[in-house]
């Protein structure tokens, strides 16, 4: 997942059957297509080495972003994305059962894409969506 901090708006995410660098570069990428962000602004991750990867940090240069990592033993470096996370696996997750991967990633799409980014109100936004967030500040 891409989350902007700004709206708290999802902006990239992927689904794969494994943990390497490919996963995020393919949100990474849904991101930066989607929001076109200017150069200089900073992309935060974890420490995973996913994003420690040369392939990622070059996809993250050629892209004009500036990488910040967590700090180590820092866990509140990422809890808006850990805060995400929980979110998801509340509203969505617990107590289903997937057949397929398929069934799942239709399920996340859905959740992100009609309810998370356009209908779920935010506390930290003012109680607004993700997307009153950015047409506010357009």
């Amino acid at each position: 997942m891409v989350l902007d901090l700004f709206s708290r708006k999802v902006i990239g995410w992927a689904m794969r059957d494994h943990m390497r660098t490919e996963l995020p570069l393919a949100a990474l990428m849904m991101a930066t297509q989607r929001q076109k962000p200017p150069p200089g602004l900073i992309h935060h991750s974890d420490r995973g080495s996913q994003y420690a990867s040369h392939e990622y940090r070059k996809a993250l240069e050629n892209s004009g972003l500036v990488a910040s990592m967590s700090r180590k033993a820092n866990c509140w470096d990422n809890a808006p994305m850990e805060s995400f996370f929980g979110t998801l696996k509340t509203e969505l997750v617990n107590g289903r059962r997937y057949a397929t991967r398929e069934e799942a990633k239709r399920d996340l799409f859905a959740y992100i894409e009609g309810y998370y980014n356009r209908r779920r109100l935010h506390s930290a936004l003012g109680y607004i969506t993700p997307e009153q967030a950015e047409l506010r500040a357009a």
